[in-house]
């Protein structure tokens, strides 16, 4: 769901909340209470004290909604701040995540407060180095500081390809704790911060697609390398939105069971390495059906036995 929508729909409930306030088909004393209520929460953090009633379970909704608000109006201004640069966006991630996290918080003990929970005691009598290892906040930290670090390391940046534990792809955002990752298949990987560890960031350089071909053994060698280097260059004309140079003809990579084995490697972006392969192998096939090379498949000989 878009942002404005959460907007209009937590505006909305927000209204509804409020309306008690006013609405004519509320009873009177539910009018006053709600309206006494109202004015004890926001006069200050800790309102109030006592039994629990409708009109502080509509003061703590209230709370509730307008704590989200914020963090959407927040989020939306950090990410139309943030779409200048791949860097940008990664601190971006990284700061509405953590505005996610300090807002639940706030809204979460602001809520207690209200209803005439002793908020303050009970983080007095549980202390705060119990409480963070009561919630486990150990990884929580641990993975804050890791995210913290892969930004302003520019480790990898949002939209940035990377190798991951051999899954390959698009950075797509970097959380407060967890980072992101869809392959070209539209598979998601989220990973701990604290994790991410022998990572290759493949949109820092050149890539290089590579590819093999086959050729019969009776295939005489000099005269299709001959043919093949001719033909290079024309296949960089066709291919300069894909290829960043002409494609390098390497040798002979392996003497198979069945054909000889021709290598071949050129120069790409790292998005358009699949694509720059799979044309380097539609250019060679069809180069080689133009002048009559064969191309073999495996081969099986099969010898009888004279009875």
């Amino acid at each position: 769901m878009k942002k404005q929508n959460r907007v209009v729909i937590l505006g909305v409930i927000l209204v509804l909340l409020t309306s008690f306030a006013w609405n004519p088909l509320v009873g009177s004393t539910l009018r006053a209470e709600v309206i006494a209520q109202l004015q004890e929460t926001f006069g200050g953090l800790f309102g109030g004290k006592g039994m629990l009633t409708p009109a502080r379970l509509i003061s703590a909704a209230t709370v509730i909604v307008i704590v989200w608000l914020v963090n959407i109006c927040i989020c939306w201004v950090l990410e139309t701040i943030g779409k200048n640069n791949k860097r940008s966006l990664s601190v971006v991630g990284l700061f509405t995540s953590l505005c996610k996290f300090i807002c639940v918080i706030v809204g979460g003990v602001w809520a207690l407060g209200v209803l005439g929970v002793n908020v303050a005691g009970i983080f007095a009598s549980l202390g705060i180095a119990s409480l963070i290892v009561g919630f486990g906040a150990q990884s929580l930290i641990e993975d804050m500081i890791s995210g913290v670090f892969i930004i302003f390391e520019g480790q990898y940046h949002v939209g940035d390809i990377i190798v991951l534990d051999e899954f390959r792809g698009h950075v797509r955002n970097i959380g407060i704790r967890t980072t992101s990752i869809e392959d070209d298949g539209g598979n998601f990987k989220i990973v701990n911060n604290s994790d991410i560890r022998n990572l290759q960031n493949r949109s820092m350089n050149r890539s290089i697609a590579s590819t093999v071909l086959s050729i019969s053994y009776d295939a005489d060698i000099p005269t299709v390398e001959n043919v093949i280097t001719a033909a290079l260059p024309e296949m960089f004309e066709r291919n300069k939105d894909v290829w960043l140079s002409a494609p390098r003809y390497i040798g002979v990579d392996e003497l198979g069971e069945s054909s000889v084995v021709l290598k071949f490697i050129v120069e790409v972006n790292e998005q358009n390495f699949f694509g720059a392969r799979r044309r380097l192998n539609r250019e060679l096939k069809v180069l080689m059906d133009k002048h009559n090379i064969e191309i073999p498949f495996n081969q099986i000989v099969v010898h009888q036995a004279d009875k």
